[in-house]
């Protein structure tokens, strides 16, 4: 029986090209106006999930995303980079999904695959910032969590230990299997996709599952399962409104040193 891993990933709009077209009216992001990338903490979690297949024998990796057909472009990056498989869950019924939506579908196609040992997922992505996709999708799925996961320390096929990172310092969590964990940016980055996999999957096409395919409660998907509305949306531009000039003394230094400190920034 192989050992089954899932690494939930994101494609994410560009937030360091973002314009004046970057919102629709209603509050979603206009994806179509922006360049998109694999969500960075998604990445450290695929990192994380493919160390767990060195260390396992018969262990694979799946990736699963939701999004528009083009989000296929992170299916095919991560199986380049040593994932086994992928798919999308893409539908109209999907979109304006909140993260409560999101993780109900996401949750939902889980189970279509059976019995998994370890899912994986970045601790949020840089066009939500929530933080509460995976924690949402360990509670529909009843299995235990890991937040804040920062580095691998152990694994076998009864548990998994993490080294998770807190305001103050580091703990390291043992976990019984199944559990789901969540990354932080702290983690180590991807390794590099291989050029040869990138040659032999390219042809290959990413799987497209849509709400139908994943016994879900239709009114629980997309805009009308989603109850957090976007009331208003304001432009904000940062502008610095005090500067200080610093003389290349040793004493202008350490009198910036103390003022640091004394307004706990340092």
């Amino acid at each position: 029986m192989s050992f089954k891993i899932v690494v939930l990933a994101k494609q994410v709009p560009d937030t360091h090209n973002v314009g004046a077209d970057a919102m629709n009216a209603d509050g979603t992001v206009n994806r179509a106006a922006l360049p998109t990338v694999f969500n960075p903490e998604d990445l450290k979690a695929l990192e994380m999930a493919l160390r767990v297949k060195d260390r396992m024998q018969d262990a694979t990796v799946t990736v699963v995303t939701m999004g528009p057909p083009r989000a296929a472009e992170i299916i095919k990056d991560a199986r380049s980079r040593g994932a086994d498989d992928g798919f999308v869950l893409s539908d109209m019924r999907f979109a304006g999904a909140d993260t409560l939506a999101t993780s109900y579908a996401l949750s939902q196609a889980i189970k279509q695959l059976g019995k998994v040992d370890l899912i994986f997922g970045g601790r949020q992505a840089i066009d939500g910032d929530t933080a509460q996709v995976g924690p949402q999708v360990a509670e529909k799925l009843e299995i235990p969590q890991i937040t804040y996961a920062e580095e691998l320390i152990d694994v076998n096929t009864t548990s998994i230990t993490i080294r998770r990172r807190l305001e103050r310092g580091t703990e390291c969590v043992k976990a019984t299997l199944p559990v789901l964990v969540t990354v932080t940016s702290a983690a180590n980055d991807c390794r590099f996709p291989n050029a040869h996999r990138l040659l032999r999957q390219a042809k290959d096409e990413t799987r497209l599952i849509n709400a139908d395919n994943i016994d879900a409660d239709m009114e629980r998907l997309g805009l009308k399962g989603s109850p957090t509305k976007v009331k208003k949306i304001e432009n904000v531009v940062l502008a610095h409104k005090e500067s200080v000039v610093l003389q290349p003394t040793e004493e202008a230094l350490n009198e910036l040193s103390a003022t640091l400190i004394k307004e706990h920034i340092l």
